[in-house]
């Protein structure tokens, strides 16, 4: 080789063993390990051979209730409606796009009742929606013919947080939702979501819980926080990934590449002229 171009092959040679040896770091720093995106993995074809019962919640103090009464006096169930909702009105899952609907009905006050007209104070804490409906149906009786009584809470929510796609407050119109139905709302995991440490907060009884899931288990299904209570919150912690595509080195480095690789074009070309 001419000694005039030994400069360029000692030049082009540097250049490729740093673009090489960033391009490696780039690669390694994003690497997620697939088995760990994988949820359930020691499901077998053998069913489980018992199934939690699915959760049905009670009214609680602060609860804001939806009741409508129907009968066949129209006119007299007006009355009885303060706060009804017209028949056009979509009830549907709240989204991360979605603002929440400002609700209107009846309050659960501090003494465990709702004030209704004529009936007046009715105790509902610590009832399912079912046992209250049926309660207030006994009560419209001699005032409604064959009454029929629906009672929804409308400030069933969840919340979900971390490495999710959409985090957000998230409305449950049916009131029950299972913590992949809340994961699956929320547009799922990212790939640098723990799916091994989901963290489940729960306020009842006038404490704060804390447990942790592992989504890789089959034993999920069998946890007490499978079935989400009002309120929940649910968060996915981050994994060492995230961390590391985060830092400022990796951020700069796609830049730090582009500019070494005009360098190196420049530096040949000039170096070839001479």
């Amino acid at each position: 080789m001419p000694k005039h171009y030994e400069p360029i092959r000692i030049v082009s040679g540097r250049l490729a063993s740093i673009l090489a040896l960033l391009a490696g770091m780039n690669s390694l720093s994003g690497c997620v390990n697939t088995k760990q995106l994988v949820y359930f993995q020691d499901l077998t074809n053998r069913p489980d051979s018992t199934l939690l019962k699915p959760y049905a919640s009670v009214i609680q103090p602060g609860d804001l209730l939806s009741i409508q009464v129907n009968s066949l006096n129209p006119e007299a169930t007006v009355f009885f409606n303060p706060y009804s909702v017209p028949a056009n009105t979509p009830t549907t899952l709240s989204t991360p796009t979605t603002p929440l609907p400002v609700a209107t009905g009846y309050s659960v006050a501090a003494d465990s009742t709702i004030s209704l007209p004529i009936i007046g104070r009715v105790p509902v804490v610590g009832q399912t929606n079912t046992q209250v409906a049926d309660r207030l149906r006994q009560k419209l009786k001699p005032y409604l013919k064959e009454p029929t009584v629906t009672v929804r809470n409308l400030n069933f929510r969840i919340t979900v947080l971390g490495e999710v796609n959409h985090p957000s407050l998230f409305n449950i119109p049916n009131e029950r939702i299972t913590l992949p139905e809340a994961l699956g709302l929320a547009g799922d995991l990212t790939v640098y979501g723990q799916r091994k440490n989901i963290l489940v907060i729960r306020e009842e009884n006038g404490q704060r819980n804390y447990t942790r899931l592992d989504l890789t288990k089959r034993d999920v299904f069998r946890s007490p926080y499978y079935y989400l209570h009002p309120n929940d919150v649910v968060y996915v912690e981050p994994g060492t990934s995230r961390a590391a595509a985060a830092d400022r080195f990796y951020q700069v480095m796609p830049i730090v590449l582009s500019t070494l690789s005009v360098i190196a074009v420049v530096v040949t070309n000039v170096l070839l002229r001479k």
